[in-house]
């Protein structure tokens, strides 16, 4: 298993490769199909740096979960959180990578575009275990809704994570587990 931080950086990046076990600890995103409709129409995309593109959060090496959390339920820190099907996020993803997001978490495999993107920004797509979210809340130590409330659980949260299970489903060169040679 490879441990890597966030925010990412070049030199994390590089080194992963499509089908590498990964354990992710830091600050990452939620975010699905509404809140990135939202960042990318409502928020003056392509304008300044960091937080100042009108994000809720700084999107330079940052990684988001297309994930939806459940309500949390008393004494936990977050309720069930496992992926979403990334294709859902597949019209936003390239703005969001042109302006300096490294890393995206879900399931399933990415449109040609979007795997052309990534290896053009030099970003990595990872995936998680889908059917286990109640599993995955436990990799969760902090959580707290940052962007979009009204959305329910298709709000934005930022979320502090320690050793998140993850594969490389695409690495920065474009390679991607679910191209396979015959």
């Amino acid at each position: 298993m490879i441990k890597i931080y966030t925010p990412l950086n070049k030199k994390s990046v590089q080194r992963l490769k499509a089908g590498d076990e990964v354990l992710l600890s830091g600050i990452i995103y939620t975010a699905r199909d509404q809140a990135h409709k939202r960042l990318v129409r409502d928020k003056g995309i392509g304008k300044g740096r960091g937080r100042d593109k009108g994000l809720p959060f700084n999107i330079e090496n940052a990684v988001i979960y297309y994930c939806g959390p459940t309500k949390t339920p008393p004494g936990k820190i977050i309720g069930s959180c496992g992926p979403t099907t990334s294709r859902r996020m597949d019209e936003f993803t390239p703005q969001l990578l042109k302006l300096g997001l490294k890393g995206m978490i879900g399931k399933g495999d990415r449109s040609p575009g979007v795997c052309a993107a990534i290896k053009k920004y030099k970003a990595v797509h990872f995936l998680t275990f889908a059917g286990c979210a109640a599993f995955l809340n436990k990799y969760i130590k902090k959580a707290r809704v940052i962007a979009y409330k009204d959305l329910g659980p298709g709000a934005i949260y930022e979320l502090e994570v320690k050793d998140l299970p993850l594969f490389v489903g695409i690495d920065c060169r474009g390679r991607s587990i679910y191209k396979t040679k015959k």
